[in-house]
């Protein structure tokens, strides 16, 4: 009998404590297939699960960047996730032309071939499986943007092959170990993710990608410090820390022993909790327009950012993003301060910094004194103004007595 649900949260919590079963190795037939660790075995880890399944549900959130030691089941946990990946509308135009485009700027705004199929009431778009993307570390530049199609050139022809940030548009892009990316594939990630696309010129070749992704980033601090200007861009931070209670250690142990065993016996444990998660996340994900935020709850949001002196006006997104989103999953259209609450420490986390407060201080006393300084120069403007025409009134000569009388003869 299936069990009974209230939400994509009570689903997490009796998944996480579900035993496994006792398994055994299959016939071993030599052929390679993968099959990720199910999401929801993983032990404990409650908040990096909802942060990934909120970036799920709403995209608008920017994302999630796991920090924390080796072993704490990061990279497990973004892999788990291809089970419970929802459906887009994809163009079916290799221009990428949509209904929205049209419906904001006319049929001006698609190719002709796609106004004409709008016109006839065909559909312009397909649905289909999100997808995870993942960038390998020892990726290169060419690999990242596209490159020239080495096959083609073989051939005397000249031909752009699409990158690993454009196979990622509408999708999830992975960067395990982020923070040892070079410079020159940090550059290009920021320019993709802040312009939605981005263009590739490779001599006479010249072409434009969409590239609109949800970035998903894991880090061991071990091992060097992300780029302030790229951990700026992922929306919810979240500490991975390892499991302190020795009873969930040693189911998470089972856990892992019993996968290994027989890997597709043990996917199968969670199959029917999997496929309601990944439709919990579908009917959330539709049900996100029709979410609104109440004004008791934007002040609880305000407030707290105030407090905390956040400068980026992307704690606000975040926010109140992971709070609608955090309010669907729970299938509520209402954000209400509780909702705020529950995520606000994984969109407020390290969005300070302490080289920016110095540097706003430093710069506060220089203002001052610069403004003591006008004032000062204010002041001295006004007492030489006052002097001038002090000094011109004392200049003006009064009639004088000879002067009256010339003047009564004359009359």
């Amino acid at each position: 009998m299936s069990e009974t649900l209230h939400s994509l949260t009570d689903l997490i919590e009796r998944a996480s404590s579900r035993r496994f079963l006792e398994v055994t190795p299959p016939e071993d037939l030599g052929l390679a297939d993968h099959q990720a660790f199910p999401f929801l075995a993983l032990v404990g880890q409650t908040e990096m699960k909802l942060a990934l399944l909120l970036t799920l549900i709403n995209p608008k959130i920017d994302g999630v960047l796991l920090i924390g030691p080796r072993g704490t089941g990061k990279t497990t946990a973004v892999r788990g996730l291809v089970d419970l990946l929802p459906e887009v509308p994809r163009s079916r135009c290799p221009y990428g032309c949509l209904p929205e485009d049209i419906e904001i700027g006319g049929q001006d705004a698609v190719c002709p071939d796609c106004a004409r199929k709008y016109g006839e009431g065909e559909s312009l778009t397909y649905l289909d499986r999100v997808r995870l993307i993942e960038l390998p570390l020892n990726a290169k530049i060419e690999n990242v943007v596209g490159g020239l199609d080495e096959r083609a050139a073989i051939h005397n022809r000249l031909r752009l092959n699409r990158g690993i940030l454009a196979r990622a548009h509408r999708n999830l892009l992975y960067v395990d170990e982020v923070n040892l990316l070079s410079d020159d594939i940090v550059n290009a990630i920021l320019d993709a993710a802040a312009q939605g696309n981005y263009t590739v010129q490779r001599g006479p070749l010249s072409a434009t990608y969409r590239s609109r992704f949800v970035l998903i980033g894991s880090m061991n601090p071990e091992e060097g410090q992300l780029r302030p200007q790229i951990f700026d861009r992922f929306g919810l931070r979240v500490v991975v820390r390892g499991l302190d209670n020795s009873l969930e250690r040693m189911q998470a142990y089972r856990c892992s022993i019993a996968y290994r065993t027989n890997p597709r016996q043990f996917i199968q444990v969670y199959a029917e909790m999997t496929q309601k998660a990944q439709e919990e996340i579908q009917t959330a994900r539709d049900l996100l327009p029709d979410v609104t935020i109440t004004p008791q709850a934007e002040d609880a949001g305000l407030r707290m950012i105030h407090q905390l002196q956040i400068a980026s006006l992307r704690a606000e997104i975040t926010l109140f993003e992971a709070a609608r989103a955090y309010a669907v999953a729970d299938s509520r259209t209402e954000v209400q301060p509780e909702d705020v609450n529950a995520v606000a420490q994984m969109a407020l986390r390290q969005r300070r910094s302490s080289f920016m407060q110095g540097y706003f201080e430093n710069q506060s006393r220089e203002e001052d004194e610069l403004q003591n300084i006008i004032r000062s120069s204010n002041n001295l403007t006004v007492e030489k103004k006052g002097r001038t025409r002090r000094s011109s009134k004392s200049k003006t000569k009064k009639p004088t007595k000879a002067s009256h009388a010339d003047n009564s003869k004359t009359s």
